[in-house]
């Protein structure tokens, strides 16, 4: 069968009432945790988690899914009305979305970013359902090497792209790698680092974990700035319609801004930020006015908010392909299909193509609700921003440890809960970033039991891992994300103190 009978296919699943309903909850909960400043969509997925573990697969994923895509709407409303990014990948959007705002032009710019957003998405979605079964045919021939390889390229990649250190990354990382070695050994059936505790025989529980970091940390870490200016909200003034002259000069940034985000959302590293700050760029060197720019420039918002977009179903094409995680809500994602007993890769495409193609379509219908749902309702989501924060975080905790509780109602997963809770923070606290410790402990036990395989069958020969060609690139690649950063982080500091050294003079 061909990619579009597939989609057809995904499209007749996706169109079920009760998926329907899962979707339409997953853009309305992401679009309220867009809206909200610090709440991101890999937070809210990390508390659904312990929730919808005994529901359908199926609806649970596409819930997800609704509300990755909604969060990547919601933040440009906090953006252009109140001048915090409610996301990081909204950071752009605030530079002249906000400015527009303060013009009377508020209308206008939050319905550029979700036209643009919609379309963005539209492409993007589609671009995803005629790539995924090319990149599964590549995938099919990996052996043991290839994907212990691929699996040392998300950890670099990750560890690389978050955060403003690769060290601290990097520390993350192998803190996680160490909480996935505790447990059974899934080869020799021995114990390992579980002190004779019973209940940490099967392992630290992914689930746990990330509501702990995730939802946990973010509270704790939330609750101990004490000091916050109170942020003012820009009224929305005039018609929220465009003109045709905003229509003009809007369309060429959706259409350049989605095939900028796509591409970098898919990448190993690349992340929404990328593609929204290489779009700002693109519009600034084309605009036909450039003086607007920093001063409330509809391109500016027009392109960036559709690479963002763009680049959430870019997001998705290594982890349904490959299973490799390339943003913090992917990697909660990954955790959820894992929480089903299912592994995202080119087997899950033969073995469950109605789930995959369901997934896929119900990004179609997501989007449509989202443009229904954001533009009419925008008063609404203004309203949120007036929630006291206080009552935010206590409800975070409150349902995170009830989530907890009921998927596994053990003393000790509560202690578990608290004491990662306390790590997440401690670890805001210093700048060390949460997900390479969460795809640490998903992906390390695959990458081990990848290794000692392909280690048994060459009879112990590490030269191996580098004589496959698609395993050496892979690892070549990796070496590169590593290096290459910390290059240009060196060369930026010597920039900077070359600069400072000048003035002195």
């Amino acid at each position: 069968m061909s990619a579009f009978e597939f989609l057809m296919q995904g499209l007749g699943t996706a169109a079920d009432p009760m998926m329907l309903l899962y979707a339409l909850i997953g853009v309305t909960l992401g679009t309220a945790v867009g809206v909200l400043p610090g709440i991101g969509p890999a937070l809210t997925v990390a508390l659904l988690l312990p929730v919808t573990y005994r529901l359908d697969p199926a609806g649970s994923l596409i819930m997800f899914a609704g509300i990755y895509y909604g969060g990547m709407y919601g933040g440009s409303t906090t953006s252009i009305l109140l001048n915090t990014p409610g996301e990081s990948a909204s950071i752009i959007t605030a530079l002249e979305g906000n400015k527009m705002a303060r013009k009377g032009r508020g209308g206008p710019a939050l319905a550029t970013a979700a036209i643009g957003s919609f379309i963005a998405g539209l492409i993007a979605t589609l671009l995803l359902a005629f790539l995924a079964p090319w990149i599964v045919k590549v995938a099919l021939v990996f052996g043991p090497r290839e994907y212990f390889a691929l699996m040392v390229l998300a950890f670099v990649t990750v560890s690389a792209a978050f955060g403003d250190s690769a060290l601290r990354g990097l520390t993350s990382l192998f803190l996680g790698l160490a909480l996935a070695c505790i447990g059974i050994d899934q080869l020799t059936g021995q114990a390992r680092l579980s002190f004779g505790v019973p209940e940490l025989l099967d392992g630290i529980e992914v689930t746990t974990m990330a509501v702990a970091m995730f939802a946990l940390g973010e509270a704790l870490f939330i609750a101990g700035q004490r000091l916050q200016v109170e942020d003012e909200v820009t009224a929305v003034k005039g018609s929220i319609w465009m003109s045709r002259r905003d229509w003009a000069r809007s369309w060429k940034p959706w259409l350049r801004g989605t095939f900028i985000g796509f591409p970098i959302g898919a990448m190993p590293a690349g992340g929404a930020e990328i593609g929204t700050f290489l779009s700002y760029a693109t519009e600034k060197k084309l605009t036909k006015h450039p003086e607007e720019f920093g001063n409330g420039a509809i391109e500016g918002v027009a392109g960036p908010e559709a690479a963002n977009n763009a680049s959430a179903a870019g997001t998705l094409v290594p982890l349904l392909t490959l299973g490799l995680p390339t943003s913090a809500t992917a990697a909660i994602m990954l955790a959820g299909f894992q929480q089903f007993g299912l592994q995202p890769g080119p087997l899950l495409f033969a073995t469950n193509p109605t789930l995959v193609w369901g997934l896929i379509a119900s990004l179609l219908i997501a989007n449509a609700m989202l443009l229904v749902l954001n533009l009419p309702l925008i008063g609404l989501w203004v309203k949120l921003l007036t929630v006291p924060k206080p009552w935010l975080y206590a409800g975070i905790l409150l349902f995170a440890t009830l989530g907890t509780i009921g998927a596994n109602p053990s003393a000790f997963e509560l202690g578990m809960l608290l004491g990662f809770g306390v790590l997440g923070y401690v670890m805001r606290l210093f700048g060390y970033p949460i997900a390479p410790i969460v795809v640490g402990l998903i992906l390390g036990p695959m990458a081990e039991q990848q290794l000692r395989r392909a280690l048994s069958i060459s009879q112990g020969d590490w030269t191996t891992l580098v004589q496959s060609p698609i395993a050496a690139v892979l690892l070549g690649i990796a070496a590169l994300a590593l290096i290459v950063p910390l290059i240009l982080r060196a060369r930026g500091k010597g920039e900077v103190l070359s600069q400072l050294a000048g003035e002195e003079d």
